[in-house]
C-alpha cells in the first residue's frame, strides 16, 4: 500500500500525543512484527511471520498477498486450544432475533422459494420495507435499496463499483479493519489514512478539506469512508461534522460512503442521524441490531438520482452472492415487523456493560479511554511499559483467559479495542474482572511471565 511515511506518522501522533512513531499502519500477523510480502520478477513471493518464512506460491495474486491477515481469524486461531476465555474482542451482540420474527420463519422455511434463487437487489416485499424504513426512521427520501449478505459485503460491492486500482480512499485512524482490507483486495493502492481528534477520535475535517483539494500534485480522492457511530472508535460523528464531511465531498465531486452499522446503538440521548446526496451512500445491517450475525443481511441505501448505478451495483451482486439468502431476507423483514422498540430495550441493557467495561479499563487512566458514545466499544491507550499491542492480547489471553483486539488491526499500534456486546450483564462482570486484573498487573509489573494462570 502506498502510505507515506508523513500520513502514517501524522495519524498516529494525532492519537498518541507523540511527535514521531515508527509504527506500522498495517499488521498482517500475530507475530510481534508486520506481515511483509516481497514479491520477485517471476511472480513468487516470500511472507514473513516474525521469525517464520513462508514460501507463497507464485501463482497467487499480488492483489490478496498484499491485503492484510483477518484480525477475527488470527483471535480465532489464538484461541484454539484454549479453556476457560471469555471474549471481549468480536463486535456481537448477546441476543438472537427476535422470537416472533424466528417464529415466522419456522414456518416459512418449508416455502419453495427459501430454497431458489431470488432477485439479485432482494426480495421486493423487504426492499419495499426497507424504503419505508429508511423514510420514517433514517430521514432518507431518495433512495434505493440493495439487500447485500451482511454490511461487508456491501462495502465490497461499493468499492468495486466506484474505484478504479489507481483510484485514491480515504478513511480515518483508527479504521475498521474490513473496510481497509475490501480496498486493498479490490486492487485500491492509495489509501490515505486521515487524522482523528485526540479527544473524541471525531475525524479531522480540516484535513480532509485540505485533502480534497487534490494539492501537491496529488488525485482528488475518489471515495470517502466514515463508519459513525464508529468501529473501533464507539464514537459517534455529531450531525454537523457529518454535514460538513459531506459537503466537501460534494464540492469535490468524491463519494462518501457512511456505514450506519451500528445505527440503533446510541446512548447517553444521542440520536443518530443520517445525511442523503447524489454522492453518499449509506450502509445499514441487521447483523448487530437484531441479533442477526449468522444470518448475514445488510443493505444498501443508494441515491435514485445516480442514472445507472443500481445497474452496476446489480453487475457485482450478480457475481459475488447472485442473491442473498432468501430465508434470511424473510428473518429481516420479520424483524422489521417486530419494529424498532425491540432493538432499543435490548441496546439498552448495554448501558451497564458500558460502565462495567469502563471501570474495568481505570487502571490505563480517564485520558487513555476512548468511546461509549455509540456502538458497542471502548478504545483504550495501552500504558508506555508495554505499547505492544499484539503481545499484550496474547498475553491477557494466556494468563487472565480474557481476549480483545489489538489496535494495530485498525492502524494503531499501541491500543487496544474492547467489545461489550457480546455478553449478557454477569458475563460481563466476569470478563471486565479478569481484564482489571490483568491491566492492573501490566501497569504496575509489566507482562509477568508466568506458565501459571493469573485467573
Amino acid at each position: 500500500m502506498r502510505v507515506s511515511p508523513d500520513q502514517r506518522d501524522r495519524a498516529l501522533a494525532t492519537l498518541s500525543g507523540e511527535t514521531e512513531l515508527p509504527g506500522i499502519l498495517r499488521f498482517g500477523c500475530w507475530s510481534r512484527r508486520p506481515i511483509r510480502t516481497r514479491i520477485d520478477d517471476e511472480g513468487l513471493g516470500e511472507g514473513y511471520r516474525g521469525p517464520c518464512r513462508v514460501k507463497m506460491h507464485r501463482m497467487l495474486s499480488r492483489r490478496v498477498l498484499a491485503t492484510d491477515t483477518p484480525v477475527m481469524v488470527q483471535m480465532q486461531q489464538l484461541l484454539r486450544g484454549t479453556t476457560d476465555v471469555m471474549s471481549l474482542a468480536q463486535g456481537v451482540v448477546f441476543w438472537k432475533p427476535p422470537p416472533k420474527a424466528l417464529a415466522v420463519i419456522k414456518e416459512a422455511i418449508e416455502e419453495p422459494i427459501c430454497s431458489k434463487y431470488g432477485a439479485d437487489d432482494g426480495l421486493p416485499e423487504l426492499r419495499s420495507a426497507l424504503v419505508e424504513k429508511l423514510g420514517r426512521e433514517n430521514k432518507l427520501y431518495k433512495s434505493d435499496v440493495m439487500v447485500t449478505a451482511g454490511a461487508n459485503q456491501a462495502l465490497v460491492n461499493l468499492v468495486l463499483t466506484l474505484c478504479d486500482p489507481e483510484d485514491s480512499v480515504v478513511m480515518f485512524v483508527p479504521y475498521y479493519f474490513n473496510a481497509y482490507m475490501a480496498c486493498q483486495m479490490t486492487g485500491v493502492t492509495d489509501i490515505r489514512l486521515g487524522p482523528s481528534d485526540a479527544e473524541n477520535l471525531h475525524p479531522d475535517a480540516d484535513w480532509l478539506e485540505e485533502t480534497l483539494q487534490g494539492k501537491n500534485g496529488k488525485s482528488v480522492p475518489k471515495l470517502v469512508y466514515v463508519v459513525n457511530p464508529g468501529n473501533p472508535s464507539g464514537t459517534y460523528v455529531p450531525q454537523p461534522l457529518l454535514k460538513r464531511i459531506s459537503e466537501l465531498c460534494r464540492q469535490a465531486g468524491s463519494w462518501l460512503i457512511v456505514d450506519n452499522t451500528y445505527e440503533y446503538f446510541m446512548y447517553d440521548g444521542r440520536q443518530h442521524t443520517c445525511e442523503e446526496g447524489d454522492h453518499i451512500l449509506n450502509v445499514f445491517s441487521f447483523s448487530k441490531a437484531h441479533g442477526m450475525m449468522g444470518w448475514r443481511i445488510g443493505y444498501i441505501a443508494y441515491p435514485s438520482s445516480v442514472e445507472g448505478l443500481g445497474a452496476q451495483l446489480l453487475k457485482v451482486q450478480d457475481n459475488i452472492p447472485i442473491c442473498p439468502s432468501i430465508i434470511g431476507q424473510k428473518l429481516a423483514l420479520a424483524a422489521l415487523d417486530v419494529g424498532p422498540d425491540w432493538v432499543r430495550e435490548k441496546v439498552g441493557k448495554l448501558v451497564v456493560n458500558r460502565e462495567i467495561i469502563f471501570d474495568a479499563l481505570s487502571p490505563l487512566g480517564r485520558s487513555s479511554v476512548k468511546g461509549g458514545e455509540g456502538a458497542i466499544y471502548m478504545w483504550a491507550k495501552l500504558p508506555e511499559r508495554a505499547t505492544d499491542d499484539v503481545a499484550v492480547t496474547h498475553w491477557l489471553v494466556h494468563r487472565h483467559g480474557v481476549s480483545v483486539i489489538p489496535g494495530s488491526a485498525s492502524g494503531v499500534p499501541g491500543y487496544i479495542r474492547v467489545s461489550y456486546g457480546g455478553l449478557d450483564e454477569p458475563n460481563c462482570r466476569s470478563a471486565a474482572a479478569r481484564l482489571k486484573k490483568g491491566l492492573d498487573e501490566l501497569v504496575q509489573s509489566g507482562m509477568v511471565e508466568s506458565s501459571a494462570s493469573a485467573r
